[in-house]
C-alpha cells in the first residue's frame, strides 16, 4: 500500500467514526455503496475518537476526512440554497487555482528559456507530478462518490 492509499484509508476510518454521530436520517441519505466503499477501504488498525462537543475543525481529523464530510454535506445534506453557494464557491476556487497554475506556467516557461540545467527541470517535473497525484486522488474520490450518487438517482 503506498502512502496515498494509507492517507485515504485513514481518512475513510475517520469519516466512518464521524458518521456514527450523525442522525439516522442524514446517515441514510448517503448511498450504501459509498458507505461500503469506505468500509472496504478503511484502515482497520487505525482509530481516532470524535468528540461531539467540539466542532470538526477543532479536532485532529485529516484534511482528506474533512473534505469527504464537506462533499457529503454538499451532496446529501445541504439545502438547495446552500448547494448553490457551495458550488459557486468551488467554481470561484477552481478559477483562482487556474490563475495560479497559469502564473506558475508562465514563470516556468520564462525560467526554461534561460540556461537551466536538466537536473533542475527534472526536479520541478517530479514535484508537479506528486502534487497532481495528490489532487487527482481527491478528484477521483469526488467523482466516484458523484458517480454512485448519479447511479442511485437513475434507479
Amino acid at each position: 500500500m503506498n502512502s496515498i492509499d494509507t492517507i485515504y484509508s485513514k481518512a475513510f476510518s475517520e469519516v466512518l467514526q464521524i458518521l456514527k454521530y450523525i442522525s439516522k436520517e442524514d446517515y441514510e441519505k448517503i448511498p450504501l455503496e459509498v458507505i461500503e466503499l469506505m468500509e472496504d477501504n478503511s484502515c482497520k488498525d487505525y482509530t481516532i475518537e470524535y468528540n461531539p462537543n467540539q466542532s470538526l475543525t477543532e479536532q485532529n481529523f485529516s484534511k482528506e476526512a474533512k473534505t469527504i464530510i464537506a462533499i457529503f454535506f454538499r451532496d446529501y445534506w445541504a439545502t438547495e440554497k446552500q448547494k448553490e453557494k457551495i458550488l459557486a464557491k468551488e467554481k470561484y476556487d477552481d478559477y483562482l487555482e487556474e490563475i495560479e497554475k497559469q502564473k506558475e506556467f508562465d514563470i516556468n516557461v520564462f525560467k526554461n528559456k534561460s540556461n537551466k540545467n536538466r537536473e533542475e527541470k527534472q526536479q520541478e517535473n517530479n514535484q508537479l507530478i506528486v502534487w497532481e497525484e495528490k489532487n487527482n486522488i481527491l478528484r477521483k474520490i469526488f467523482l466516484k462518490i458523484k458517480e454512485i450518487f448519479q447511479q442511485k438517482t437513475k434507479k
